[in-house]
């Protein structure tokens, strides 16, 4: 494939698994962006946050979802950059009061691009 195409192929994950996964709390759909054992890191209102995997799905399986709480999510895909097997995308993600960026770091594995870090971080808006 070539760059565009991969960029393609990010895209769809962004939107079919993690912003839909994250807009319907579809902890399925989540898992599905991500490769096992991802770690999450970043700070939300200047405190620390670090999470496996595997407890950041448990947290978005046990609090209501954007969708059912009728809350805002507005999701923004501000740059994909891809260099062979490797990417990274910058989002912005505007969810309940939050103002959300991510930083995704992506990896191509067995011909499927899934998240293997995130970085995040919440800016408050003025």
């Amino acid at each position: 494939m070539n760059t565009q195409e991969e960029v393609t192929a990010i895209t769809a994950v962004l939107q079919q698994y993690y912003f839909k996964g994250l807009y319907e709390g579809d902890t399925s759909l989540l898992a599905r962006a991500f490769l096992p054992g991802t770690q999450l890191f970043g700070d939300v209102n200047r405190q620390p946050y670090a999470k496996t995997l595997d407890q950041y799905l448990d947290g978005v399986a046990h609090r209501a979802s954007p969708k059912a709480a009728g809350k805002t999510f507005e999701p923004e895909i501000i740059a994909i950059d891809v260099i062979n097997s490797i990417a990274i995308a910058k989002l912005h993600v505007k969810m309940y009061d939050f103002n959300y960026y991510n930083f995704l770091t992506f990896h191509k594995v067995n011909d499927k691009w899934l998240i293997v870090h995130k970085t995040l971080t919440h800016v408050a808006e003025s």
